[in-house]
């Protein structure tokens, strides 16, 4: 079975810059990467939710760090300081936990569709 290859280009030879990307597609699509040429779109808006929902939580666990430095702070008995950090690191740990098994959950959505797409 004879191996399809992309041609590289040539000084002045080939499509103009403005044809190229169709060009290109069409390379690919030819070696058997059709459904990857058309999945940008979905790969696209699933990667900006993961990133808008990574800020999202990074700015919470930034305002509860704030809460735990105030009341560090704010503190005047230790036993009241080791209640703060155990709290702290409950939460922090809940939360964790929590968001890792959202963006899992996002990131399997992201693989069906794109697999629904390709069927």
């Amino acid at each position: 079975m004879a191996t399809k290859e992309l041609q590289q280009p040539t000084a002045g030879a080939g499509p103009p810059a403005a044809n190229r990307k169709e060009t290109d597609l069409a390379a690919l699509r030819a070696l058997g990467f059709g459904n990857l040429t058309d999945a940008g779109a979905v790969w696209v808006e699933a990667l900006g939710l993961l990133g808008s929902e990574m800020v999202s939580f990074v700015a919470e666990r930034i305002k509860e760090d704030i809460r735990t430095q105030h009341d560090i702070l704010h503190c005047t008995d230790p036993a009241e300081l080791n209640e703060i950090h155990a709290r702290f690191l409950k939460t922090a740990m809940d939360q964790y936990t929590a968001e890792s098994r959202k963006l899992a959950e996002m990131c399997q959505e992201m693989v069906r569709r794109q697999l629904e797409r390709a069927h």
